[in-house]
């Protein structure tokens, strides 16, 4: 009885992608489990974040690298971790709750990479390095995810998200400013910079090790006597009826072996078949046209030191705007997304990073120019990098978010990759204006594709974005 007068409400909530809690119900605080998964990520991105403000001065200027060759090495640098995604997420699936110990991994190979920096100095070393770091990316982004969202209940799940990545973007805010105040008290400022940041990883490891719990509440496994993964209950297990009318707990994931059922060992290629989903592979899909169209961060920073006349020992303070941003707006739109629907504030985010690249593309020379670019960048971000996870954990499993959402992240990092490419030939080739404006054009006509293609229709409502 409870979960037919249940249904009708869920797809109604669900058909606009929107997750309301029920009514008189307590909502649940943020998990202790996504509070320490940021302190990780806030130290992490203060280490990495320190290289990026640095980077595409230091080989553009210092190196003395061409825009095609940046291009290159920057997308290597963020979409590197592509190649290596769908392994991070298949091992810790694979492991039975060994979520923190591949995502400790890939944090550590990471740290590992940056003192590497001081003994490269041409393109080809360089590049080895960077596909290193971001191999470590790659394997601790999807079990790092899937331990926030299996710690989270659908109802909160996007201002989990969005206060992760606050946390994370704290890391972000300070970065830049520890580089910037390095490079000015010190002779060899890059020397030092990529010193400091190898510490400050190595503190962020250490707090994963010490503090990131084992497993969740959520997916919690203990050994079978014949040797195969057991599967217990949440604490919270009450059932309620999920958009397509079967039965999940209160985490919002397929149904959940009891204490005496024995849960399948998950397989690579049962990962690969989530994307016979419906929902998850327009996701997925949606989220690969995107990233074809949305130009890296550091093009976007040389970008306004080029049109502003940016001296280069300012150069590093550009990305704060950015971070100051996203701190500032990812837990309200990570909330909002909750309300009123994660796929219209996911847009919307790709509607402020649209603005974005007009602004640049005018004559305005104003001293707002920066402040206005920037804070719609950082506001793009704080719009779709939580809430496009939030998006894909409701089609996605328990026994392999970690999968799921890498397939999701292996699409968008792949199409960035190669965007950062293209966008890289076009600057060299016929300059960076004529570069921004293709790209902006390519983002509006992937924006309306997905707009149209995640619109929920009438005879499957449950298929709109949760």
């Amino acid at each position: 009885m409870y979960v037919a007068d249940s249904r009708a409400s869920t797809s109604a909530a669900s058909a606009e992608g929107a997750v309301r809690p029920r009514a008189g119900r307590r909502r649940a605080a943020v998990a202790p489990t996504v509070l320490a998964l940021g302190a990780v990520s806030l130290i992490t991105d203060v280490s990495s974040e320190m290289l990026t403000a640095v980077l595409p001065l230091y080989l553009v200027t210092g190196l003395g690298l061409s825009p095609l060759g940046f291009g290159l090495l920057d997308g290597i640098y963020n979409g590197f971790s592509a190649l290596v995604r769908l392994i991070g997420g298949h091992l810790a699936d694979r492991g039975g709750g060994r979520h923190k110990w591949v995502a400790g991994f890939g944090y550590a190979l990471s740290a590992a990479c940056k003192p590497l920096l001081l003994l490269a100095h041409t393109l080809t070393p360089i590049g080895l390095i960077l596909a290193a770091d971001r191999t470590g990316k790659g394997l601790r982004t999807a079990p790092r995810d899937a331990l926030i969202s299996l710690s989270s209940t659908p109802e909160t799940r996007g201002r989990a998200f969005g206060v992760h990545r606050a946390m994370d973007t704290a890391g972000a805010l300070f970065g830049p400013l520890v580089a910037f105040l390095i490079l000015r008290a010190t002779v060899d400022g890059y020397d030092a910079v990529f010193t400091v940041s190898f510490c400050v990883a190595v503190v962020g490891v250490l707090v994963l090790v010490l503090f990131v719990p084992n497993s969740v509440n959520g997916a919690r496994t203990k050994p079978d006597p014949d040797g195969a993964r057991t599967k217990s209950a949440p604490d919270d297990a009450r059932t309620k009826s999920a958009p397509d009318g079967a039965r999940t707990t209160a985490t919002g994931t397929a149904p959940q072996a009891s204490s005496g059922d024995i849960a399948p060992r998950p397989t690579l290629r049962a990962a690969l078949a989530l994307l016979g989903r419906p929902d998850l592979r327009r996701v997925t899909l949606c989220a690969l046209l995107l990233g074809l169209a949305t130009v890296s961060d550091s093009f976007v920073y040389l970008l306004l030191q080029r049109r502003l006349g940016v001296p280069d020992r300012w150069f590093a303070l550009l990305p704060l705007g950015t971070a100051a941003a996203f701190l500032l707006l990812a837990v309200p739109l990570g909330r909002l997304a909750d309300r009123v629907g994660r796929w219209r504030v996911f847009l919307a985010g790709h509607g402020a990073l649209l603005l974005a690249y007009a602004l640049l593309l005018t004559s305005w020379h104003g001293t707002a120019l920066p402040y206005a670019v920037l804070l719609l960048h950082g506001c793009f971000y704080a719009a779709t990098d939580g809430v496009l996870m939030a998006v894909a954990s409701q089609s996605v499993p328990e026994e392999l978010r970690s999968s799921g959402l890498a397939l999701v992240q292996t699409g968008q990092a792949l199409a960035r990759f190669v965007c950062s490419l293209g966008f890289g030939a076009a600057w060299t080739a016929w300059g960076d204006r004529t570069a921004l404006t293709a790209s902006t054009v390519a983002l509006a006509l992937c924006a309306l594709f997905a707009l149209t293609l995640r619109r929920p229709t009438p005879s499957a409502p449950s298929e709109g974005l949760a």
